[in-house]
């Protein structure tokens, strides 16, 4: 596809909701509207806000880009839902890109390069976490997985090799992947979602959506732990 359409990305992977927005003469946009989880109030608006400062209406999108995850479950079904209903509404493309590999795009076009391990807060104690190569592109080393800060620890602190992590989840567990010697941090809370205009651009169309959760949601796992017989 080419660049010459409007298009919008909706990023609801972690506790921010944010967006971006890229018109026809090749404008861009982003705005992250609310911090503390409140995909299901915060979304809406801020598109319509979004859309408004670029004298567009929904109808005028011609493409949606969402990030499916991994990530909070409510969030992500916030987002793919309102995605869905958005490239329906305005018959526009709908394609997805992952929170990981935005976290990579961040990375790279902020000029870090080398390994890079990028790791979303998934709660619980544990983080979604997916390694990437950065030098003259991004590459991807392994799938995302879910795994534990000591578990991250124990793999780069005995291999000795440099290492950047990044994400809300190296940020959270920071005192702990600090004892990995040869890492450094690359500050980013948010899956930057005007990476996901870029990513998102040139992909083929999907027709089935989903989020990518990696593990059961919360809720079902509260309830499992409680009904377990001791």
């Amino acid at each position: 596809m080419g660049e010459r359409v409007n298009i919008l990305a909706i990023e609801t992977a972690t506790p921010a909701c944010a967006m971006a927005l890229r018109t026809s003469d090749g404008a861009e946009r982003e705005l992250v509207v609310d911090d503390e989880r409140h995909h299901t109030e915060a979304l809406t608006p801020g598109i319509e806000r979004l859309l408004l400062e670029a004298g567009l209406a929904a109808r005028d999108l011609e493409r949606i880009v969402v990030d499916r995850g991994p990530g909070l479950f409510t969030g992500l079904r916030v987002g793919v839902a309102t995605a869905i209903g958005l490239a329906l509404g305005a018959g526009a493309q709908l394609v997805t890109v992952t929170s990981l590999e935005l976290l990579a795009a961040g990375a790279f076009s902020a000029g870090v390069r080398g390994t890079l391990v990028c790791a979303v807060d998934a709660r619980r104690g544990e983080l979604f976490v997916q390694s990437f190569e950065l030098t003259e592109s991004v590459r991807v080393l392994s799938d995302a997985a879910v795994t534990v800060p000591s578990a991250l620890v124990a793999t780069w602190g005995a291999s000795g090799a440099a290492v950047t992590f990044s994400g809300d989840g190296a940020l959270r567990y920071e005192a702990a992947l600090g004892e990995v010697r040869s890492a450094s941090r690359f500050d980013q809370r948010v899956p930057p979602p005007i990476e996901a205009l870029r990513l998102g651009a040139t992909r083929e169309p999907e027709t089935d959506v989903a989020p990518l959760y990696l593990r059961e949601a919360d809720a079902v796992a509260n309830f499992s732990t409680r009904e377990r017989p001791g």
